[in-house]
């Protein structure tokens, strides 16, 4: 499973995880968040702004 981070703020959204405060369960793909989400925190970037995380940065 993947992450993606946002530009402006950092919030990260990991698919294993998902974000019960937004609605996705755990497993929720980034292909299923719809296209029209916005940053949970910030709320500046929108879901096309976001940068996937790639796997070598996990700690």
């Amino acid at each position: 499973m993947a992450r993606y981070r946002c530009p402006s703020c950092g919030y990260e959204y990991d698919e294993q995880k998902g974000d019960a405060h937004e609605g996705f369960a755990p497993g929720t793909r980034w292909d299923q968040v719809p296209t029209d989400w916005a940053c949970a925190d910030c709320a500046v970037r929108d879901k096309a702004d976001f940068l996937k995380v790639e796997e070598a940065t996990r700690t």
